[in-house]
């Protein structure tokens, strides 16, 4: 994980990232990295998560893989998937932009560049809801990554081309006081976390 970790982090411009989401990323990846194994998911997640959203079986649900003690949106997306739901992963391409391709447990995955496994480029869908990473949020529902933008950029997107509902995956102790955003900074619209499962 660590390694992983490592890859992604020297690929982004740290010369255009402000300092203080630098500082707050590299305080919150060390607590998340000693709470990650204190933490447990309730069993009635999906149950919970079907009934506040009433979803139906034909909506396309994103993931990602988790790295760097991320919230495991794997085992979120398997239960999806053996309740007959699509699933998909994104597959990050050139200039920080990224698509997701519909994938099953039983298919491969690849490493690419960054060091993320990634679904083989089979089929490219446009999720009904997309589970999204976090290092560090707010009460506003706010988020910083690792300072790529892809899930930004992705997001823009996709919303000129169909209605989604974002959620953000994090465990509690990453949530802090304020982010400040900038203009291309996209709003959550919802975020869960270990408690409110």
């Amino acid at each position: 994980m660590k390694t992983l970790s490592k890859k992604i982090i020297q690929t982004l411009p740290f010369d255009k990232i402000p300092v203080s989401k630098f500082k707050l990323r590299k305080k919150i990846i060390n607590i998340r990295k000693k709470k990650y194994f204190e933490i447990r998911i309730d069993s009635n997640f999906i149950d919970n998560f079907r009934n506040k959203f009433n979803l139906s079986k034909n909506k396309i649900i994103g993931g990602y893989f988790p790295i760097n003690f991320e919230f495991d949106c794997l085992q979120i997306l398997k239960k999806f998937y053996d309740n007959g739901y699509s699933i998909s992963l994104p597959i990050i391409k050139k200039n920080n932009q990224m698509d997701f391709y519909k994938w099953t447990p039983d298919d491969p995955l690849k490493i690419s560049s960054l060091g993320i496994p990634q679904p083989p480029k089979i089929k490219k869908v446009y999720p009904d809801y997309i589970f999204v990473p976090i290092v560090a949020y707010d009460k506003y529902r706010n988020r910083i990554g690792y300072g790529g933008g892809f899930y930004d950029r992705y997001l823009e997107k996709i919303s000129k081309i169909k209605k989604f509902t974002t959620i953000g995956l994090a465990f509690s102790h990453q949530k802090v006081k304020k982010i400040y955003i900038e203009s291309f900074d996209r709003k959550l619209n919802l975020i869960l976390t270990e408690k409110l499962m």
